[in-house]
């Protein structure tokens, strides 16, 4: 299954199901929407969210996303050899076929949350 991940404020999730759709403010300053493979969900969570518990993981389903995907290098370290998906335009909620509790442990580290790849 082709499955890329987002995290994602609880109250930014709730937004979102008011409004239909996934528009945060990465997308405006930005111009996508940052997302990761599996293998960089608790690399990215440890060093950009370090000690958050208000925290949900969306499981997208690549294949349904309406809005264009690239698999690029991050902005800010071009040449780091890592590729993340990217979402360039609002994100459809139909996509998302599974929301995680994703919060951290005592330590204030990430770990996978369980059924991720069910």
């Amino acid at each position: 299954m082709a499955n890329i991940f987002h995290i994602i404020p609880k109250s930014d999730w709730e937004a979102a199901q008011k409004h239909g759709v996934y528009s945060p403010e990465s997308l405006k300053k930005e111009g996508f929407i940052h997302c990761s493979h599996t293998d960089q969900i608790v690399q990215v969570a440890n060093s950009l969210y370090h000690d958050r518990d208000d925290l949900l993981l969306l499981r997208i389903y690549e294949p349904s996303i309406k809005p264009e995907v690239k698999h690029e290098p991050p902005l800010e370290a071009p040449m780091s050899g890592l590729i993340f998906p990217h979402i360039y335009g609002d994100l459809n909620l139909d996509a998302i076929n599974k929301v995680f509790e994703f919060p951290c442990g005592e330590d204030g580290k990430f770990t996978l949350p369980g059924g991720l790849l069910d």
